[in-house]
């Protein structure tokens, strides 16, 4: 799967050491190749929750059929 700069994706799992859930929404900041992704992840605010650097397994683009959800920053 590749991304492009600036697409939302989601979150694919848990991570609790930055306060994350799978599902969470973020946005690509840089892309390393084809293996890896930075994702800037915020809250509804715009502040900003997390910066990581993921493997492309671990997001995935947006679906049609995605629900939006609210829940407290961790």
């Amino acid at each position: 799967m590749s991304f492009r700069e600036l697409e939302t994706v989601v979150l694919a799992r848990d991570l609790p050491e930055v306060g994350l859930r799978a599902g969470d929404l973020g946005a690509v900041v840089q892309v390393y190749g084809t293996d890896a992704v930075e994702v800037e992840f915020v809250t509804a605010a715009g502040r900003t929750q997390a910066l990581h650097t993921l493997d492309v397994a671990d997001v995935r683009p947006v679906r049609d059929d995605d629900l939006l959800a609210v829940r407290p920053a961790a």
